[in-house]
């Protein structure tokens, strides 16, 4: 049975002076092995304190050192650096990527006599220990470079504590100066010095000491005090520079050479005078150094701390930076909970490359607010986002706001990223309108339809129960939609699409189940934008719906018309390429799990419909001059418009509307005008073009693949024979063969019983086809009487009078005919 482990003696304040002196008489001797065998015998001279080896055995003796916390970078696609995230800014090195200088510098001011002592300076400690006993003022420190290495792990244990009150209380015992306290804290550093030098080497613990010290308010470690004071590695450090550095360290706030130069600057002359007392610096480099005054060799380089400074690289990219961020804190790929994960990004020294390339960002903000600038007094808000097709990755992501995550935000300043959804932005999307009709003509495809089958697009009045859901009926209740950019009279699927007529879509919902129509946007990462429980999961299978009723993101629409422009693969959007960790190691990242989810046949004829938008509802917009295909989408007040489109190489939505309440966006001035009604070619459309033409710019985009006869204008087949069956039972042989059924009003005399078809339409048609149903009255058709025999000819009448007759036997026939 495991045995409970044994209490820990608290050692007085008496006991840890009695073992300080001690270990001062005999730290040189040999380390902590003699130290450890003398100390009793020592201690037990002093009846006073009644120290037993007991009491110095139940010290710590072994220092339990963790990965320190390093910075975490965001970089675009080509590298540049867009924000570091870090509790500590800190980048660990070796000791051969630190200049000699600088570790000549820090042995000279911290401990001279660091590569002499076995961890406890003896010299240095009796001297500080006499001026403290003597009541001096304060504790002197006399600590070593192993003994600060120990107490800077300590704190950094101190600062992993799980609770703020654990936190403060290993802080305090870390960092403890006055009184017995103090007096334990330094035996504690010293015995486990003492062990670390048997461990490991001079040069391993001047490394890790290089990398642990804090050289500034917010600079930890070598390599990033190298960066941001001198904007170079610490490799390339001159030895001004390193006795800077090395100076700073006495006291962090108050000697950073950026905050207190002056301050800073005396300091380091110090450092200069024991370097050049100790032989590492010439005559004339101490002269010339501490004569430059240390403003002048400062090349300060601010670290793009977090998503507010990423617009400062790249033009809006704080909204990308923000996504790339929540990704990682939701993401399980980085950690089982999400303080594992936030703690990653924050200490774990990871080196992120994102999908966002710098051009096409800069393009994307610069459009987006041309389109509606960012003080525009309208208020409008826009949001424009791209996905390469094929891949997922996110190449640009902008809106007509600036990035602000703190307090105090401006009016026209937030962190909600209007392109995403609300766990990744906070935005709880917005209802996309015509640009959801696509989806009803997938499914319109999906089920063998064509694109020259003709639908009713009059503004009539509905009937909810004319729509199926799941198998079911809608209830008998009323319903007269209207159709917001006009349409009127029967019109094939093709012009429906192009002219975006609202009752023709509802009239091919009528033939469609709902749920199979949401299903399928879904399976292209249409989904509802959440915020709430009721705005979750997919669209609701409404009447309503097949117009964009419910609310969507701007990235799930470009990441569904992706997949069109892909030939059918969809790949979930993505914003990360790569992840390093502090190591260097590949650590797994978000797959866009690119898979085929629609025929490349259904692909084409999406693409082929789409096309053209230029010549339907986008008519007043310039046509682009490369490959090109979207949707216009307006909802029903004009309260929220959009543009999606695509080709090969991009898929871009725009979205333009009042990002905080529901107002139409009707006789506003946007932009310096004013717009009576606000459509998605209005700003959408325009602010699409404008950013594709310089995306594509220099690019070959290829062509579409062709669409096939088949979803174009229908695949011929043969239509079952029905005539003489009842009209139930032939409209049932004929849908089941994938064709719909008309019943004229006018019946034909037949042979055949009242109300049998007598006649249909066609024999073969297109699938999908309307074949025209007619019955029989019940009454056999009238006969019909047979023509005379013609007259004998007339004697003698063969001439004149014959070639008249004839004339008119020749003209009868004519005539009747």
């Amino acid at each position: 049975m495991p045995q409970p482990p044994r209490a820990r003696r608290q050692v007085t304040g008496f006991q840890a002076l009695a073992l300080l002196l001690s270990l001062v008489l005999v730290a040189g001797v040999g380390g902590l092995l003699t130290a450890g065998l003398l100390l009793p015998s020592v201690a037990a001279a002093s009846t006073a304190t009644e120290v037993t080896v007991t009491a110095f055995d139940d010290l710590p003796g072994e220092l339990q050192e963790t990965a320190l916390p390093e910075k975490s970078t965001i970089r675009a696609a080509d590298g540049t650096v867009l924000a570091t995230f870090y509790s500590q800014n800190r980048v660990v090195v070796s000791l051969d990527q630190i200049s000699p200088s600088l570790r000549d510098a820090v042995v000279a001011v911290e401990d001279r006599r660091f590569y002499e002592h076995n961890g406890v300076d003896p010299t240095g400690m009796g001297r500080a220990l006499l001026r403290n006993l003597a009541g001096s003022g304060g504790q002197e420190g006399a600590s070593t470079l192993t003994q600060q290495y120990v107490k800077n792990v300590l704190v950094e244990q101190a600062l992993e504590q799980d609770t703020p009150e654990a936190r403060a209380a290993a802080l305090a015992a870390a960092r403890e100066d006055e009184g017995d306290a103090g007096y334990a804290r330094k035996l504690r550093e010293a015995k486990l010095a003492l062990t670390l030098e048997e461990r490991l080497s001079k040069d391993q613990i001047l490394e890790r000491y290089l990398n642990i010290a804090q050289f500034g308010v917010s600079v930890y470690g070598a390599e990033s005090a190298a960066q941001f004071y001198f904007s170079k590695p610490a490799a390339e450090l001159t030895y001004l520079e390193a006795a800077t550095i090395a100076g700073v360290t006495k006291s962090p706030t108050a000697l950073d050479p950026v905050r207190n130069p002056d301050a800073s600057q005396v300091r380091r002359n110090t450092v200069l005078s024991l370097m050049h007392r100790q032989g590492r610096i010439t005559d004339e480099e101490f002269a010339t150094g501490t004569a430059t005054p240390l403003v002048d060799t400062l090349r300060v380089s601010q670290p793009k701390l977090g998503c507010m400074s990423a617009g400062d690289v790249i033009a809006g990219s704080g909204y990308f930076c923000d996504y790339v961020v929540k990704v990682i804190r939701n993401d399980p790929a980085f950690g089982e909970t999400q303080d594992e994960r936030v703690s990653l990004l924050y200490r774990g020294g990871l080196d992120i490359t994102t999908t966002l390339v710098p051009g096409e960002q800069t393009a994307a903000d610069t459009e987006v607010k041309a389109g509606v600038p960012v003080d525009d007094p309208s208020g409008i808000a826009s949001a424009l986002v791209v996905v390469e097709p094929g891949t997922g990755r996110i190449t640009a992501m902008a809106q007509n706001r600036t990035y602000n995550n703190e307090t105090g935000q401006t009016e026209r300043e937030t962190s909600v990223n209007y392109s995403t959804s609300y766990t990744y932005g906070g935005s709880t999307g917005f209802p996309p309108g015509s640009t959801f009709k696509p989806f009803t003509l997938l499914e319109w495809l999906k089920k063998g339809r064509n694109l020259s089958e003709v639908v009713n697009g009059s503004v009539r009045p509905l009937n909810e129960n004319m729509f199926t859901a799941c198998g079911s009926r809608f209830p008998n209740r009323s319903w007269t939609p209207g159709n917001a950019e006009g349409g009127a009279g029967n019109m094939t699927v093709l012009n429906a699409t192009k002219n975006s007529v609202n009752l023709a879509y509802l009239t091919m919902a009528t033939q469609l189940d709902l749920c199979d129509i949401m299903a399928g946007a879904a399976d292209l990462g249409v989904v509802k934008a959440g915020g709430s429980e009721d705005n979750t999961g997919e669209f609701d299978a409404y009447p309503s719906t097949v117009l964009g009723s419910d609310s969507t993101t701007p990235l799930s629409m470009a990441g569904a018309f992706a997949a069109f422009a892909s030939g059918g693969v969809y790949c979930t959007p993505i914003a990360i390429t790569q992840v390093l960790d502090a190591a260097g190691e590949a650590l797994p990242v978000p797959d866009a799990g690119c898979r085929q989810a629609l025929e490349p046949r259904i692909a084409n004829a999406m693409n082929y419909t789409l096309s053209n938008v230029w010549t339907g509802t986008a008519s007043g917009v310039d046509r682009p001059s490369y490959t090109a295909a979207g949707k216009t989408g307006t909802t029903s007040e004009n309260e929220h418009t959009w543009f999606v489109g695509f080709n090969p190489l991009r898929s871009a939505a725009v979205w333009v509307g009042y990002a905080d309440n529901w107002q139409p966006m009707q006789g506003v001035r946007v932009n310096g005008r004013v717009v009576r009604n606000m459509y998605g070619s209005t700003i959408a459309a325009p602010t699409w073009v404008r950013f594709m033409d310089q995306a594509m710019a220099g690019l070959s985009v290829p062509p579409f693949a062709a669409p096939e006869n088949d979803q174009v204008v229908g695949r011929r087949v043969s239509v079952p024979s029905v005539v003489g069956r009842s009209v139930g039972a032939a409209t049932s042989a004929l849908e089941a063969a994938g064709f719909r059924v008309r019943v004229a009003s006018e019946r034909v005399s037949s042979t055949l019983p009242d109300g049998a078809v007598a006649q249909q339409s066609a024999r073969t048609s297109t699938t999908g086809a309307t074949i025209t149903l007619t019955l029989s009255n019940g009454q056999p058709p009238a006969p019909t009487t047979p023509p005379a025999d013609p007259a004998p000819p007339a004697p003698d009448a063969g001439q004149g009078g014959g070639d008249g007759g004839g004339g008119q036997g020749e003209g009868q026939p004519g005539t009747e005919g």
